[in-house]
């Protein structure tokens, strides 16, 4: 009795599992080899470059179809470096990114629409300076798949956006003389993303069968 008990609650777990949905793959950003960078429009005549040091987060795919794309990123606001170390405490202070009260810059994807050629639109929500707005990354088709140096698999991309820094409340500028403003109201926002897969959680064992 007990072992007919048993290679039913098999089969039935068995079932389970071959209609439930696949699990989408979680890859983990490696913040080591990903870069955020932005630039903007100094003087009205040049164009200033710099980035953040530290980002993290994860990517989730099922492997079939682009729309299955969840990404959810951390970037650590303190790690601000434009290679200048009184420009970068100015970004630190109140008058940009003001760190002391917001640490951190988060997306969250929310859509995604396919392009041409694998690339796609990423919609999600960007938190900056306590503000949250939408954007729309363009992001170019995931590279392959490749093994790394332990043997695990790694895939990247990159992608594109600019934003209007006013629309998250980093308002600071100064007038020209001549006419214009030192610094653009434009950032535009680069992202090179290299992601590694993380090990899949086995599934759970069915129950054991009640004891009669």
């Amino acid at each position: 009795m007990n072992r007919s008990v048993r290679l039913v609650s098999a089969l039935a777990f068995a079932a389970i599992l071959a209609v439930a949905p696949a699990a989408a793959d979680v890859w983990q950003i490696d913040g080591a080899h990903s870069s955020a960078q932005f630039s903007v429009t100094h003087l009205m005549i040049s164009t200033v470059r710099g980035g953040f040091g530290s980002m993290s987060g994860t990517v989730e795919f099922d492997g079939k179809s682009i729309e299955s794309i969840k990404v959810d990123a951390t970037i650590d606001a303190t790690s601000i470096s434009t290679r200048d170390e009184e420009r970068d405490g100015h970004l630190k202070g109140p008058d940009f990114f003001d760190v002391a009260k917001y640490e951190t810059l988060t997306f969250k994807s929310t859509k995604v629409v396919a392009g041409t050629g694998g690339a796609f639109k990423l919609v999600g929500d960007l938190t900056m300076h306590g503000v949250t707005k939408e954007v729309t990354l363009d992001v170019t088709a995931p590279s392959q798949i490749v093994k790394g140096m332990r043997g695990e698999s790694r895939v990247a991309a990159s992608a594109t956006t600019k934003i209007n820094r006013q629309d998250f409340g980093v308002k600071w500028n100064a007038n020209l003389d001549g006419g214009g403003v030192v610094v653009s109201d434009t950032v535009a926002i680069t992202l090179d993303i290299e992601a590694k897969l993380r090990p899949a959680t086995p599934p759970a064992a069915p129950p054991a069968p009640s004891k009669k």
